[in-house]
């Protein structure tokens, strides 16, 4: 059978899931609107005697922003609340800290499978992988998403996916290959400094031993991935599975005649791309046409 994840991607809001930290935040925020309501405040008049927007004390009482320390304290003294919420700054780093590198919901099954994978094989035609980004691809990546993601969540997501490429320094090191799309290499993705930055990142991973990267060239006359982009995971003792993410929707396939299917569609795609050597070759000569 097939697990699917079925959903959308989250909005990007601070409290993804229903995890400790969401708890806390949506604990604070109740303590927040009691004291508040108990004073007689609005949510426009707390915020403008402590310097804050209405909007901010809105997204805070709501749990859709993270209640940043000096926030807990201005209230805390303002309303005397006695420390109560003062106290809780302390927590809201370490939680802070924490949720920078976790995954949204809908992508910790797949981020679990890849922690404890000996195999990667990547089809990309939309974006370089997220284990080969560098971090400013990665945060200009994050930073188009529609709906919009706000900076502390582009900050989270990308903390997240810098801290995954430790797998590849890992000993031992899965063995990762993958095709790239040209036109993938050639766009000017977060302008030609980010894109200079990230062809030279492929080139020095493409040089690893337990890594292969092929360009799958814009002039191929044969193209086997034109379904789109997926991943072939296989984790330490178990079998291969298939990851999909597309229009923020995500799949995770665990069917064995599915994963074959796409596993054989790897192989051609592989067929069709330059090989490695040639690869690195054009990735050697792309910065210096930019």
């Amino acid at each position: 059978m097939a697990a699917q994840s079925g959903t959308g991607v989250p909005t990007g809001g601070e409290a993804d899931g229903t995890d400790e930290v969401a708890d806390l935040f949506r604990a604070l925020g109740r303590q927040i609107k009691v004291a508040r309501e108990r004073a007689g405040l609005s949510q426009k008049e707390l915020g403008d005697r402590i310097g804050y927007g209405e909007e901010t004390i809105s997204s805070v009482e709501r749990a859709r922003r993270t209640p940043q320390p000096e926030l807990l304290v201005a209230v805390d003294g303002l309303l005397d609340c006695g420390g109560l919420l003062a106290s809780a700054a302390e927590d809201v780093e370490r939680a802070k800290t924490r949720r920078r590198v976790r995954h949204p919901e809908w992508f910790r099954d797949y981020a679990r499978l890849e922690a404890e994978a000996v195999e990667l094989r990547y089809f990309a035609n939309q974006a370089v992988p997220g284990l080969f980004q560098t971090r400013e691809y990665a945060r200009a990546v994050f930073a188009s998403r529609q709906p919009f993601f706000d900076e502390e969540t582009i900050e989270e997501r990308v903390a997240a996916r810098m801290t995954r490429q430790e797998l590849m320094t890992r000993w031992p090191p899965p063995t990762v290959s993958a095709v790239v799309q040209e036109t993938i290499l050639r766009q000017p993705f977060g302008g030609p400094a980010v894109q200079r930055d990230q062809l030279e990142q492929l080139l020095r991973i493409g040089r690893l031993r337990h890594v292969e990267i092929q360009v799958m060239p814009t002039m191929s006359e044969e193209h086997a991935g034109m379904g789109g982009p997926f991943t072939l995971l296989t984790p330490k003792g178990k079998p291969q599975v298939a990851y999909l993410e597309v229009q923020h929707f995500s799949r995770l396939i665990t069917d064995p005649e599915e994963v074959r299917v796409l596993a054989a569609k790897h192989g051609s795609i592989r067929g069709q791309a330059l090989t490695p050597r040639e690869s690195l070759h054009l990735l050697g000569k792309m910065p210096g046409d930019l």
